[in-house]
């Protein structure tokens, strides 16, 4: 009779066979994983950010008005990218805690279950979200704007099947430790949006509308690539069977239990940047929003470091879970905090130091040079927010490569729904500090709450070890003077 443990190390021999190079450089030396799965991301993260900003510049050219839609319609679009995202990483980390388990069917399983709730969750948010912009925008305060930010907001929302698979198929690369086709992906998504901006909003004379469609298609050609690699080319370590699916309720259970907690992390700060809104607004005007939603696509860039290791934090952290190494997912969780910890501090000096003539950038059009000493001086005050803000992006990724997307949820929620409008608040009106008080008030609010998080995740990862030092590997070894047949 064939007991658990001759399962596990069959599994395990299965799997082996089946690895490719990026589950072996996962299941390898932490450090190295970070490194090797970050740099890819990063550079994709870099040159996401770099077209965001180049679609910000060529927007400014149509006036502030439309840099201010474009900061109503952003919360918006965060929310189905947070959907997205949240999919995508309740999905892979299912994915990576089975490959750090030797479990390449069950990799496979989630695999499936993640493709099909991503294209069923995206069909329910596109028809709300499209009937009802013109409403959801005069009720976030868009006013004069409101015309221009429906144009925009409508073809995005139309497009929102192909926003979310593009979302969760990148993941699903990234959980298996193929960072490098994942980045292609956004790179050719990113250069693609560069060169068709100018030609829809000025040659084609599409204004701000012309601005969404250049993503929408950008976006719709990496989706097809990648459906390629997954569905056709069948290269990747998972591999997909639709025609014998059926939904097994513990699987959707698990994804959607990092999922939702993860999609709701992300919309809390989609809320945020609502509510700050709403605030600038009252102690400033429109104005204010242009400044704040250009600088913060700007601040961005900053922050792609941190999004790239970020995400290769869910992967490996998930990978040594599975095998019940926690050791080595404390070394991947200290090692990736000290990284982006010098990394942002080198980057926030830089941008300290050129904020008027980045800000000079992005305003030179005749509506919008009004706003370049105020840009300059958000792009100073955020220089603070990058460096510590490591501490919050790492934990929360940790927690969720863990499957524990709740205590992600609640340590973001605090530092996102409560510190920061709290702060703002608090700094803009009572001690009239004005939107300066608002840039003052996120960088508090999101310290303290990336603190918290930070203290959290270091006390759960001393648990794991105390309860089980010895990863699953090791325990599967045989005892001295034992066949290992």
């Amino acid at each position: 009779m064939i007991n658990s443990q001759d399962k596990n190390i069959n599994s395990a021999g299965n799997a082996g066979k089946n690895e490719t190079v990026g589950v072996k450089t996962l299941i390898g030396d932490p450090k190295k994983a970070i490194v090797k799965l970050s740099i890819p991301m990063i550079i994709a993260m870099s040159v996401q950010t770099i077209y965001s900003l180049i679609d910000t510049y060529w927007v400014s050219g149509l006036g502030a008005d439309a840099l201010a839609a474009m900061g109503f319609v952003f919360p918006f679009f965060f929310i189905s990218m947070a959907i997205s995202n949240g999919i995508g990483i309740g999905g892979g980390a299912a994915i990576s805690r089975r490959i750090g388990a030797r479990d390449k069917a069950g990799a496979d399983n989630a695999a499936v279950h993640t493709i099909i709730i991503t294209v069923l969750l995206s069909i329910i948010f596109t028809i709300p979200f499209y009937l009802f912009a013109p409403q959801l925008f005069i009720l976030s305060g868009a006013g004069k704007t409101t015309g221009l930010a429906v144009a925009f907001a409508r073809v995005i929302f139309l497009g929102s099947v192909a926003i979310f698979f593009s979302s969760v198929a990148n993941s699903i690369l990234r959980s298996e430790g193929d960072s490098k086709r994942a980045m292609r992906a956004m790179i050719i998504s990113a250069v693609l949006n560069m060169v068709l901006d100018p030609i829809f909003i000025y040659n084609l004379n599409m204004g701000i509308a012309g601005a969404a469609w250049a993503t929408l298609l950008s976006i719709i050609i990496s989706s097809l690539m990648m459906a390629n690699w997954l569905f056709f080319r069948k290269d990747t370590y998972v591999s997909f069977n639709f025609k014998n699916f059926r939904f097994e309720k513990s699987i959707v259970k698990e994804i959607l239990g990092i999922s939702v907690p993860a999609s709701a992390l992300q919309l809390s700060m989609s809320l945020s940047m609502i509510f700050l809104n709403f605030i600038i607004v009252l102690v400033s005007n429109t104005d204010g929003v242009a400044v704040y939603s250009t600088g913060w696509r700007i601040a961005t860039i900053a922050m792609a470091p941190l999004m790239g290791i970020a995400m290769a934090i869910i992967s490996v952290t998930g990978a040594a879970i599975g095998a019940h190494d926690y050791i080595k997912a404390k070394i991947a969780l200290s090692y990736s905090t000290k990284l982006g910890f010098l990394i942002e501090c080198g980057i926030g000096a830089v941008l300290f130091i050129f904020a008027t003539q980045i800000a000079y950038i992005f305003t030179q059009s005749e509506g919008g040079t009004h706003i370049t000493a105020d840009l300059a001086h958000f792009l100073r005050v955020m220089c603070l927010f990058y460096p510590i803000a490591s501490l919050g992006f790492f934990s929360s990724s940790f927690f969720q490569g863990a499957g524990k997307g709740m205590s992600a949820l609640i340590a973001t929620l605090l530092r996102t729904i409560v510190f920061t409008p709290l702060f703002a608040a608090l700094l803009a009106f009572t001690f009239n500090m004005g939107q300066v008080g608002a840039w003052w008030g996120m960088v508090i609010g999101n310290g303290l709450g990336s603190l918290i998080m930070y203290l959290w995740a270091g006390y759960y990862l001393r648990a794991l070890i105390r309860t089980n030092p010895l990863p699953k590997v090791m325990e599967l070894q045989p005892e001295a003077g034992q066949s290992s047949l």
